[in-house]
């Protein structure tokens, strides 16, 4: 059967609207759309006129399928943007969220300031955002995305390709419970997003999340605090004396960290908020050696 795309956008909008409404159904099809046909996003609205061969109509209704079983939309799609970067993801990485903006532009803003050509370590990288967002603004900085899974920092390196940042940023693997390897060497500012969610919260986590997003990215111990106690005490090394360390964390763990953090020797400087005024990622501060 010779469908036109405009009949395959309306019919799978209908589709979306069971659960989304008409803005959200509206986008998600634009995507959808755009994903099997290789056209961008603008050419999807302009093309509506074009005939399509089947092996799209069947992408659609897989993707749609997909979408019925809770599936998260960004998975469906391969990709999702974050700080206005274009990133692949899959099943191996979480999906980046606006709550990651706070650390991400903490670590930004410190980093502006740090001498030329700093060394940025992004520790529980993923998808590697962070470490990539803060290149993208930090046009000197040189940035080391740093994961356990290999899966995950496959992802990563496709998201450095992707972007063109290759020249000043590279992907290994580390494990942020342990102690670093040598080769890591010093860093002018350390940034995570470490898992931080406590035992009861993974049991409560929506499908979406639990069924779907990797629990090694997301579990930090039965009160959520583990990667913060581990990193805090196994990478002050890891950082230059007068370095700085940012952290996002969970809802309500902002005085634990940062009581972590002091415990560690570190000065606490600074917590902010993410877009929901909820407070979301701190940064502190290695001492100088004179301190």
């Amino acid at each position: 059967m010779v469908t036109k795309l405009s009949q395959l956008y309306l019919d799978t909008r209908k589709a979306l609207l069971a659960t989304q409404d008409f803005s959200t159904a509206s986008l998600m099809t634009r995507d959808l759309l755009a994903k099997a046909t290789g056209k961008t996003r603008e050419e999807v609205l302009l093309d509506l006129d074009t005939y399509l061969m089947d092996d799209v109509c069947a992408q659609v209704n897989e993707d749609l399928a997909k979408l019925r079983r809770g599936v998260p939309f960004a998975y469906v799609l391969g990709e999702w943007e974050f700080y206005g970067l274009p990133l692949y993801v899959n099943e191996h990485v979480l999906i980046p969220r606006d709550d990651t903006v706070a650390v991400a532009e903490l670590a930004i803003n410190k980093s502006i300031f740090l001498d030329t050509s700093p060394r940025i370590l992004d520790l529980c990288t993923g998808t590697g955002c962070i470490g990539l967002a803060v290149a993208s603004r930090v046009s000197d900085a040189r940035v080391t995305l740093a994961d356990i899974s290999k899966e995950a920092l496959a992802v990563a390196r496709r998201n450095i390709t992707r972007n063109r940042l290759g020249s000043r940023v590279s992907a290994v693997q580390a494990d942020a419970l342990a102690a670093p390897p040598a080769f890591l060497g010093q860093f002018d500012l350390i940034v995570s997003n470490p898992p931080y969610i406590t035992a009861g919260e993974m049991e409560d986590l929506e499908p979406s999340v639990k069924d779907h997003e990797p629990h090694l990215a997301l579990f930090g111990g039965e009160d959520g605090l583990d990667f913060y106690r581990a990193i805090a005490r196994n990478y002050f090394g890891a950082l230059k004396p007068g370095g700085f360390i940012c952290f996002e964390f969970g809802m309500g763990q902002g005085s634990a960290v940062s009581a972590i953090l002091e415990e560690n020797g570190y000065t606490v400087l600074q917590r902010t908020k993410d877009y929901n005024d909820r407070e979301r990622a701190i940064v502190a501060q290695r001492p100088r050696e004179e301190e």
